[in-house]
């Protein structure tokens, strides 16, 4: 029994830990700014903010 409760309680655990880690991701994404122009400094900008979300 003791077993049964330990296997469902790091379940709950890993359940909790991956909706963290999709709410912490999903603000990380919202937060990369598009390119709003046709010069080169515009995508560099993005190109920089993409590197540091993939990281």
């Amino acid at each position: 029994m003791q077993k049964k409760r330990h296997s469902y309680l790091k379940q709950r655990l890993e359940a909790l830990n991956d909706g963290i880690i999709a709410i912490i991701i999903t603000i990380m994404v919202l937060e990369v700014p598009l390119p709003n122009g046709q010069n080169i400094a515009s995508y560099y900008n993005f190109l920089g903010s993409l590197s540091v979300f993939l990281v």
